[in-house]
């Protein structure tokens, strides 16, 4: 599928009918992928790769165009089944930069940059490129937020519950903070090759300006990974300790609750055997005297109980 866009004061906005300098292939098929190649002289190797989660960002200088792939946040995913837990994954978006037109490829249906303002100037394709950078590390950090709120909330649940799916689902945010921190340093080399080249790639002072903006906050949103990630893989085994002592407190429980209920019985067992016992059957207050019995014990090891501190 292609969409494409005309830039209005810095906005991107859809065109249906004609031509338009912004061109974005989602998941494009065989005919899309032979037009790129053949027509607009995108290297296949390079195509592919921006349909592939795993390829690392890069930047390649080609004879009609530059050649760039984007490492940026999916929308989360829910997997597990009855014990499902969100998952935060990277997917790879190529931008190949030409004179007159920018070509966006990518495997899903995300917004270039949304909820950007107008501004009161022409805009060029190279300060769309920008904002589509500084709108992936936004994004990043928008989800860093979000991981961060969730690890949170399941500490909540984590100290009152002796339930496993709690720390399956640290783990699956654990591994999507690695994720998101290898896929923020593959963004930084690529940012640094382009400052490094920015001549080649046609960007102005001002532009390079902004370049360096963006450096910087992607430095940020690096180190707030790796500070999370951090964080969550240095408490993970406390955390699990503390699901194993709550465990353990719940067994005590059910151990203590099974204990009171043996005490009592073991009265009326021995009074319900069939032997000669002190209380004569006939006695009128012979069963008040066995259940008056069975209550002293019961207050009697539970006052042991208190008193050992068990």
């Amino acid at each position: 599928m292609v969409r494409k866009f005309l830039v209005e004061h810095g906005l991107l906005v859809e065109e249906k009918t004609g031509e338009a300098p912004v061109n974005v292939y989602v998941s494009p098929d065989e005919a899309e992928r032979r037009y790129l190649i053949d027509v607009e002289k995108l290297d296949e190797h390079t195509l592919l790769s921006s349909l592939d989660p795993d390829e690392l960002s890069r930047l390649e200088f080609e004879p009609e165009h530059v050649a760039m792939i984007l490492k940026r946040p999916c929308n989360q995913t829910i997997t597990g089944g009855a014990n499902a837990h969100l998952e935060f994954k990277v997917a790879s978006v190529g931008l190949f930069l030409f004179n007159e037109r920018l070509i966006v490829v990518q495997s899903q249906d995300m917004p270039i940059y949304p909820g950007s303002r107008p501004v009161n100037r022409d805009f060029s394709l190279r300060e769309v490129l920008l904002r589509i950078l500084y709108r992936t590390i936004s994004h990043f950090l928008e989800h860093l937020r979000a991981i961060n709120m969730m690890v949170d909330a399941i500490e909540m649940e984590i100290n009152q519950s002796s339930e496993n799916r709690h720390l399956i689902s640290l783990f699956a945010l654990e591994k999507s903070l690695v994720y998101y921190v290898n896929a923020i340093n593959s963004n930084d080399a690529l940012l640094q090759k382009m400052r490094n080249n920015g001549a080649k790639v046609g960007f102005s002072q001002d532009e390079l300006d902004v370049l360096d903006d963006i450096i910087i906050e992607n430095n940020q949103c690096g180190k707030q990974a790796e500070i999370y990630t951090n964080i969550l893989a240095g408490m993970m085994d406390a955390r699990a300790s503390i699901v194993s002592n709550n465990l353990n407190v719940l067994m005590k429980t059910l151990t203590m609750i099974t204990i009171c209920l043996q005490v009592p019985t073991m009265v009326v067992s021995i009074f319900s055997m069939n032997v000669d016992l002190p209380i004569s059957p006939n006695n009128n207050w012979a069963f008040w005297f066995v259940m008056s019995l069975s209550v002293l014990s019961l207050l009697g090891f539970m006052a042991l109980w208190r008193w050992r501190k068990w």
